[in-house]
């Protein structure tokens, strides 16, 4: 499941481009491989018809302008949508393993907060107003709410205040089910059979990033079970770079010297990757360190993908060997 919305994954399957329902890949390897790009409206869209009490409230939903706009565009939406996705996937049990692939980017695990973040909007005071059916809105919701809503009605155009409040008021009836689901994804994170993976680069500010995201997994009380460095340069022998130089010093008049030059180089560029790989293997130790070589070509194919899974498990499908 990638919520990722570069079509890098797509491509590297051999697909022109993924839906939101699984898709088998077919391929020479044991077992079944499938693969969906999240689409936030459709799965907001179906969570939507899961909990309306009819069809029409439901299609009444989606036809709200203000549904149509947070749908896609609130902030938190698609984390947690993927994370409902996550679930519904689990739930159905047609999969051993379901992996979540989330972009780079540091909101990359707001997918964490989400379920909380839901649970505590269900909770709001105001949005219990705007639940209220439109007579009983009106006795409750005191002066200064009304007074809000007025302004807000001359900022933002009383037809989007409108399209927001029957936006809440036909949700009635289907809060109760948001906040239940919301609390089954917190569980499934925290689930045992849960684990989450760093994927980062030796970059210093991927590096940086890395370091981000391991911190704030701790805070929630989340370890990372594995650190997978990808594109790591490798030491061509024991020598170290400063080595190399004075060999290229003593062979000054040679041809030799530029080529221990470049090696020296190199071996600096490995040495100093592996020293900051180092510093983030700490961080989350006791995690094993996978470490995935620079590839001479770029993964966009599915025997890259085979090529890179080498480095990742063995021969027989395990995890590869701590620290490898």
């Amino acid at each position: 499941v990638t919520i990722d919305p570069a079509k890098r994954l797509a491509d590297a399957l051999g697909l022109e481009s993924l839906a939101d329902t699984p898709t088998r890949i077919e391929g020479d390897w044991r077992g079944e491989l499938w693969a969906l790009m999240l689409d936030t409206k459709s799965t907001f869209d179906s969570l939507v018809f899961k909990y309306a009490p009819s069809k029409s409230q439901a299609e009444g939903i989606l036809r709200n302008r203000f549904y149509r706009n947070i749908s896609t565009a609130l902030s938190g939406t698609q984390e947690y949508m993927a994370m409902e996705k996550l679930y519904e996937l689990h739930e159905e049990g047609g999969f051993e393993l379901v992996v979540v692939d989330t972009p780079p980017t540091r909101n990359a695990l707001d997918f964490i907060d989400a379920p909380r973040r839901l649970t505590r909007f269900l909770d709001n005071r105001i949005f219990r107003w705007l639940m209220m059916p439109t007579r009983a809105y009106l006795k409750a919701v005191n002066v200064a709410t009304r007074t809000l809503l007025r302004t807000t009605s001359r900022v933002v155009g009383a037809e989007v205040v409108q399209d927001a409040v029957s936006f809440f008021q036909s949700f009635e009836g289907m809060e109760e089910g948001f906040r239940q689901r919301a609390e089954r994804v917190l569980q499934l994170l925290s689930d045992p059979a849960t684990a989450f993976l760093l994927v980062t680069t030796p970059r210093a500010d991927a590096l940086e990033e890395g370091r981000f995201f391991a911190a704030k997994l701790e805070e929630a009380g989340i370890p990372v079970e594995a650190l997978v460095v990808n594109r790591m340069h490798p030491r061509f022998g024991p020598v170290s770079a400063g080595a190399l130089r004075g060999r290229a010093a003593a062979q000054a008049s040679s041809e030799l010297a530029g080529l221990y030059e470049n090696l020296a180089d190199f071996t600096q560029l490995a040495e100093v990757e592996e020293a900051n790989v180092a510093e983030l293997s700490a961080q989350v130790r006791p995690a094993p360190l996978v470490r995935v070589p620079f590839l001479p070509s770029d993964v966009h194919d599915l025997d890259g993908l085979a090529e890179l899974g080498k480095f990742l498990f063995d021969d027989d499908g395990e995890p590869a060997p701590i620290g490898s």
